[in-house]
């Protein structure tokens, strides 16, 4: 039997949400083991006032986890992809704007490792988030605009 178009949308969505959902879950486990390690990945970004540093250490990889857990079971995914890919916004755009800083930082994205990183690591890591991000944004359209198609369709229903 062949697949539609259609089915092989759902298929590709179903991957993408996996692949992301996944990427979450495993980036926040280090994290979580290890919150002070974390918490010094986060400040050596010299973002965040230190008065923010510890809650981001503790709150976020529980966010990432709760995230690529609904993403993975395909719960509340509108939302879940909108905050994924405002997460996913942030670290990227936290990660140009230290490589256009120049400072020799790991990214803290899946360990907790406190070593420097080269600017080429930096560019791979940028391309990594990249796609990530290309990813996140296509599963955020593909979800809203299945959204919006059914409501059209149930508008067109109930006329």
């Amino acid at each position: 039997m062949l697949e539609t178009p259609k089915k092989r949308s759902t298929i590709f969505l179903l991957v993408i949400r996996l692949i992301l959902g996944g990427v979450f879950v495993y980036a926040s486990v280090d994290k979580i083991i290890h919150p002070a390690a974390f918490a010094e990945a986060v400040y050596n970004y010299q973002i965040l006032p230190d008065a923010l540093i510890n809650l981001t250490a503790i709150v976020l990889p529980w966010l990432e986890l709760i995230l690529g857990a609904f993403l993975i079971l395909g719960l509340w995914l509108p939302g879940a992809a909108l905050l994924c890919n405002l997460l996913l916004i942030t670290f990227f755009g936290a990660l140009v704007f230290n490589l256009a800083r120049g400072l020799d930082i790991h990214c803290g994205c899946f360990s907790t490792s406190q070593e420097g990183t080269s600017n080429l690591c930096m560019c791979l890591y940028l391309i990594r988030d990249g796609i990530f991000l290309l990813l996140g944004l296509y599963l955020l359209t593909r979800i809203f605009l299945r959204k919006s198609e059914a409501f059209t369709a149930s508008m067109n229903e109930q006329l």
